[in-house]
């Protein structure tokens, strides 16, 4: 499918007439996107909102394939972007693992792919982002100009500061296929161990590592995905049928080949499956999933059904009648650093007992920190430089037991984060105090921001956003 394009003169106009319906929207009215799909699960009453039309930045600008960027509008989804790009040989530098994921909110809130290791977070690769402030007008933010303060505050912002409405990214070579190697290990402390060795290498018994990741299935068995880059593939393997890639894991580590896919399908072997959230939905019954069309083997057709469930109370009531325990929705990210990493697993297995769980490393690009000087160069989302972290995912539903409190889990989380000095991402339900939020997300740094960009309040506050739900 080729991604939809615009020119710039198109683009300029549809910033202006924006800019002509933001000034008439009531002052008192909530702000709220028109997009047709989210990742956010802050479900919300949005009927007292009167929507911004931004369908005119969904798309890509150009591609310039010699100096390895592109201009993107701030509402384009990676597909579209992937789908430009590649052609190209080339990809962004980090592509979250989901296909409607757009740019604009992996760079307002974080995008985490099995890259991060070595190209960090998304905004890492952005040269340049023209934003809809929340004052009505539209600034270009570099790392270089007089809004540095809002392109280096921008990240975690969730949309409270601006919107993006184009970026410049960067892009980097790929080749054809990935070889992917899955190792196995009895124990998180050891897994957690490879992680630091493997990352801070880039390569793993001679072969170049271009991407890890990894999944906990159990505390005695956790798989670690060394993925690379290679111009031949003896054969690939297809995971957007029968086949489901997280079931492969266990089987290919037994195989001295590994496994083999190309670059398009290895950018989203978690997309099909929602990683392994389709099962709730039947969809990897052999029965149900023989007849369940490919197109809608999508993160964004389950997300819909989440939304609709949530809307009709449907699973709730069906769990009241059939006089089972009602269950708690604990779908997170999280990240600590890898030497505390193998305590954040302990206890998710203790007291939570979901799984399997994800694990992503993430590591700042050096660039950023070497600009600044500082150990904290995103303010907004303090990670340290020269530090491996790792990103823990973890997405369905846990029983509760009589007499728990309200999000009972999804508080333990988030005590024992606070308690390893993590962070969590905040596109999910968080039920912080305002004072322990604040302490954790820079409240300070982040008013300042907040009083220059948005002097009248006309966008929520990160608080009311993301815990407030608003």
């Amino acid at each position: 499918m080729t991604p939809p394009q615009r020119n710039f003169a198109d683009h300029i106009a549809a910033v202006q007439q924006l800019r002509r319906d933001f000034a008439q929207l009531p002052e008192d009215a909530p702000v709220r996107l028109a997009k047709p799909t989210s990742n956010l699960f802050r479900f919300r009453d949005s009927s007292a909102a009167r929507p911004l039309d931004v369908s005119a930045f969904t798309s890509v600008l150009s591609v310039d394939p010699r100096e390895r960027v592109a201009e993107v509008g701030g509402m384009t989804t990676y597909e579209d972007l992937v789908a430009a790009t590649l052609p190209y040989g080339l990809m962004p530098l980090v592509v979250p693992q989901l296909r409607t994921i757009t740019l604009g909110g992996a760079v307002t809130g974080l995008g985490i792919e099995a890259s991060s290791f070595r190209n960090g977070l998304p905004h890492e690769s952005v040269q340049e982002i023209e934003i809809l402030t929340g004052s009505g007008d539209t600034v270009v933010a570099r790392r270089d100009n007089e809004h540095r303060d809002l392109f280096y505050g921008f990240p975690n912002s969730y949309g409270t500061l601006g919107y993006s409405l184009r970026l410049r990214i960067e892009l980097e070579p790929v080749k054809p296929y990935v070889h992917l190697r899955h190792l196995r290990f009895g124990d998180a402390d050891s897994a957690m161990e490879a992680f630091t060795r493997i990352c801070a290498d880039a390569e793993h018994a001679g072969e170049r590592v271009d991407f890890v990741d990894g999944v906990s299935f159990a505390p005695d068995e956790l798989y670690l995905t060394l993925a690379s880059f290679v111009d031949t593939a003896p054969w690939t393997s297809d995971y957007t049928g029968t086949d489901i890639y997280y079931t492969s894991i266990p089987r290919y580590a037994d195989s001295a080949l590994g496994d083999y896919l190309t670059t398009h399908d290895y950018l989203w072997r978690w997309d099909t499956d929602w990683f392994w959230c389709s099962r709730a939905f039947g969809v990897q019954h052999p029965a149900v999933r023989r007849f369940w069309p490919r197109a809608l083997k999508r993160s964004d057709v389950y997300r819909r059904l989440v939304a609709l469930d949530r809307r009709t109370d449907a699973s709730r009531l069906w769990n009241h009648y059939r006089g089972r325990p009602q269950q708690e929705p604990l779908i997170q990210d999280i990240e600590v650093a890898a030497d505390r990493g193998a305590e954040f697993l302990d206890f998710f297995h203790s007291e939570i007992g979901m799984s399997p769980v994800w694990m992503c490393p993430i590591r700042l690009r050096e660039r950023d920190a070497e600009v600044t000087g500082d150990s904290h160069v995103w303010p907004l989302y303090p990670l340290e430089r020269d530090r491996l972290y790792v990103n823990f995912g973890f997405w369905g539903m846990v029983p509760m037991r009589p007499g728990q409190r309200r999000a009972h889990h999804n508080r333990r989380v988030e005590e024992e984060v606070s308690r390893l000095g993590g962070h969590k991402s905040l596109y999910s339900d968080a039920f912080y105090s305002e004072e322990e939020f604040w302490r954790s997300y820079n409240g300070d740094g982040y008013q300042k921001l907040k009083d220059t960009y948005d002097p009248h309040g006309r966008l929520l506050d990160l608080y009311a956003k993301c815990v407030g739900n608003k």
